[in-house]
Order: C-alpha cells, then structure tokens, then sequence
C-alpha cells in the first residue's frame, strides 16, 4: 500500500479544496492525466495501479493528524479538517485503462473541493509502481551522497529551498530517507510541501496555490480575468495568508500587465515554474518599480525543475535586488540515476454547477511546448490574450 494517509500528499491541495468549498462549493471538475514522454505501459503495470487505486478507498485522516493540522494551519478552520476525517477516496471516480499504443489515461470527475484531493497521491503511485516495474533500485549510499553535496552547497551559501517532490517521488522510502536528512542536515530548509512528513519531522508544511486554481476562473470568468479575479478570490479565502502568486497559468506576460498594484501589495510575492528566470526577475523587479513598490521587501520563489547548482546562479542574481527562495522537487526526491517520470494531472474541464454545460480548461506555459489543452482552445486563449506569437 503506497499512500497509507491522506496527509502524504502537498500542503496546496487542502487549501484549494477549501477555497472551492468556501467559494465554489457546487463547482465539478475533471482531472486528467498526461505523460509528457508517451510512456508505453503493460498490462502488469496496469494490474498493481488498479490495486493501488482500490487501496485509495482505505485512505483517511486520523486523529493525531487532525489535531496536528488543525494547529500548525491556522489558515485554514478546524472545520475542514474535520470535514476531511469523514472524506474517503472513491474508486470509483477513477477512470484508468491503457490505449491501443499503451499509453496510460486516468481521469478522475468529483466536486472539485474533491477531486482536487486525487491528483497528487494518483502521480506518486504511478511514479513508484513504474519505477518498480522497471527494476529500479536506487542506491541510498549514492543517494545520501548526492544529497549531502546539495545541503553543503545550500548551507555554504545560505539559499533558502523547500522540499517540494511528492508527485514524481522516486518512491515514498526515498522521500522519506530525503526529507528525515534535510531536518538533520540543511540550515536552510524551510520545511516540505509533503505534510505528513512535516508532521512526522516536525518541519514546516509549505505552499500556496496550484495552476488548477487559475485554470478554473480562467474557464469561468474568461482568460483575461482569469489572474485577477483567482488572485482577488484567493485573497477573499485567506485575508492575506498564504500570500504568494503563482504567476504563469497564462504566461508570466499576461500575469505581470494584470498584476494590479493592490494584488502586489497584498501579496508577500510571486512563484515563478517556467521560463527563463533570470528575465523573468528582472521584468518583476521593474513590475514592482512601477506600481512604486521596493522589490526589496517582495520575494520570487522559484520552482521550475531547479538543481542546487541553477539555484545558486538564480540566488546570486537576486541579491540585492529581491528576495528568493526556491522550491526543489525532482532533484531532491528522484535524483538516483534513473530517468524520472515526467507526468502531470492537470485540470482538464469544469463547470460551476450541475447545470452548466462543460468548459475545457487550459493552460499555458512560458516553456516551448508545454500548452495543455485541445489545439483549438489553447489557439483561442492566445487569442484573447494577445498572444499569438508564442
């Protein structure tokens, strides 16, 4: 059994599915899976994901772990958490079978306070089950090895990161072994986007907001309000908490000419998961000047498939100019030598109620190629947004 709590998964999929509860509690979703590399499957493979996804339906939320959430997340109610105790998987939401070339689908459709809670634990069990599958073994010498070299660096000059790779973990034991070494070991660790491991090392459990969140009032409110207005019903949710914007659903061009001076206010700065950072600073930075705000007092926090050696590139560039802290995933949790999984669920379409007729949601990228959505609706977004040279 891979996921044996519900807390093993990332801290944002409480705090959106509570977002959705408070604001949208009637709002239906579906999530959909993509691997990125076209991954041929076997029916073996298909066999343990089934088990695994029945396994799903004996997942809960103990005791111990509500009154642990309830008192290191202030931001969010006991209420939820007491709500999430009664919460069970449901298995039967879960459309998985393999196509004629192999390719592995999974689709999963719930209220979306719901079936936000499936998508991380369905990419860590297929991560894990691929790479058991595969024979992969990894070596937790060279494991430790490596990892010790990444805290040296990030102690010796003082970059601040979180341990951000539960959905393409190697393996739960691996990420465990990560996460029980950084506590020991990294100065400048801020904590893990994994809560049960945060509950278990006594670490800080981190994070904000997913794309999915942006892809909704995108579908809803159409793609030229779509920053504004999640920014605006983030801030109706949490009253300031959990105050960092995630700036590229739609591009960090269209983010940043939205990016209104109270929202840059408001929040304590900005998350950057594609593109080119170094730009990308600097076009923030003079966002920043021009709404007459010291970038000085605002921090980027960087997540885009960061190695310790980018990082500290990326850290010595910001120096002086604005704060950053990085949120490190891959290479923390699957750096064993064998290729990791480049898998994603992403939100695929929704509609604000029973009534409504679907909307297909997208998302876009300031990395080549990585557009999600049907050609047509990804085409008429770059439209509306006047960005059809990308």
């Amino acid at each position: 059994m891979i996921i044996k709590t519900i807390l093993d998964t990332d801290l944002y999929k409480f705090t959106t599915s509570y977002a959705y509860i408070k604001l949208f509690p009637n709002a239906i979703g579906t999530f959909t899976f993509k691997d990125r590399d076209e991954t041929e499957y076997t029916e073996g493979f298909l066999v343990a994901l089934k088990s695994e996804i029945d396994n799903l339906n004996m997942v809960s939320l103990a005791q111990e772990e509500l009154t642990y959430m309830a008192t290191h997340c202030r931001f969010l109610p006991r209420v939820y958490w007491e709500w999430l105790s009664s919460f069970r998987f449901d298995s039967e939401k879960i459309e998985v079978y393999l196509d004629e070339q192999k390719h592995l689908h999974i689709e999963v459709t719930d209220y979306l306070y719901k079936a936000t809670l499936y998508e991380v634990p369905l990419l860590a069990i297929v991560s894990e089950i691929k790479n058991l599958f595969q024979n992969h073994i990894p070596d937790e010498t060279k494991l430790l090895k490596k990892l010790s070299e990444k805290v040296k660096l990030s102690n010796s000059h003082h970059i601040p990161f979180s341990e951000f790779g539960t959905r393409r973990r190697f393996s739960f034991d691996v990420q465990e072994s990560v996460v029980a070494y950084l506590k020991e070991h990294a100065d400048y660790c801020t904590g893990t986007s994994n809560c049960y491991l945060a509950m278990k090392y006594t670490m800080r459990p981190m994070g904000t907001h997913p794309h999915e969140w942006f892809m909704f009032h995108g579908a809803q409110y159409g793609y030229k309000c779509a920053n504004y207005m999640a920014l605006e019903n983030w801030v109706n949710v949490y009253d300031g908490d959990l105050g960092t914007a995630l700036a590229d659903t739609y591009t960090s061009d269209s983010f940043l000419s939205n990016f209104s001076r109270k929202q840059a206010k408001l929040f304590d700065g900005v998350r950057c998961d594609s593109g080119d950072e170094f730009n990308f600073t600097d076009r923030l930075i003079e966002r920043y000047k021009e709404l007459g705000i010291d970038p000085t007092t605002k921090t980027i926090i960087f997540s885009n498939a960061l190695d310790f050696k980018k990082a500290l590139s990326i850290y010595s560039y910001c120096a002086g100019k604005i704060r950053c802290s990085f949120g490190i995933g891959t290479n923390l949790t699957n750096d064993t030598g064998y290729s990791p999984s480049n898998i994603v669920m992403k939100l695929s379409r929704c509609k604000m109620d029973g009534n409504q007729e679907w909307r297909e949601c997208v998302k876009l990228s300031d990395d080549m190629g990585k557009h999600m959505g049907s050609m047509s609706e990804v085409e008429a977004c770059l439209h509306e947004l006047r960005l059809n040279g990308i």
